[in-house]
């Protein structure tokens, strides 16, 4: 008498049920890598369009920098999430093609830039605090430190403010 298919076409590999290794798959014998049974290679890294002949930029002026000058424009290009080089052409070429801004002005970009991300990372923060909090709440849960969330926000606000403040009072003095 002839035993039931308890396979259904599923392919039987002898060493799974004794717990020993599964055998590996045989790869194809044809290894033209035109080959229809061939693995996909992977998909390229890069996620932009190549730039075109026109566009790409041939040329190449080098820089020297200190140690302190290197991590500056190392954490500068990290926060505009561009390469080094990238941040380098775009900062030379904004400076080149607006020639009546001065140092000071800048300078004091650049520190409204790293104070709104200061502001930027502070708010996150109390966001997260403040979403805990709600969450609790809506459990029914006792949430003691509400209050000192409530507080952060009051103090951000007041920060915003202070910023916002400080920041026209100098537009107001230099216009």
């Amino acid at each position: 008498m002839a035993r039931a298919d308890r396979h259904q076409g599923a392919p039987i590999r002898p060493d799974a049920t004794e717990g020993g290794p599964h055998p590996k798959e045989t790869t194809h014998p044809c290894h033209n890598p035109h080959c229809a049974h061939s693995t996909p290679t992977q998909p390229p890294a890069r996620n932009r369009l190549r730039k075109t002949s026109s566009s790409k930029r041939k040329h190449l002026i080098a820089s020297r920098f200190n140690d302190a000058e290197k991590e500056d424009l190392l954490a500068a290009a990290a926060a505009c999430s561009l390469t080094p080089s990238g941040f380098l052409a775009h900062a030379a070429l904004s400076a080149a093609r607006d020639l009546t801004r001065t140092a000071a002005e800048v300078a004091c970009e650049r520190e409204i830039i790293a104070e709104l991300f200061a502001l930027r990372r502070h708010l996150g923060h109390i966001g997260n605090n403040l979403n805990q909090v709600a969450k609790a709440t809506n459990s029914g849960a006792d949430v003691p430190h509400a209050k000192a969330v409530l507080d952060a926000v009051h103090r951000a606000a007041r920060r915003v403010d202070a910023f916002t403040q400080h920041h026209l009072d100098t537009e107001t003095r230099a216009g």
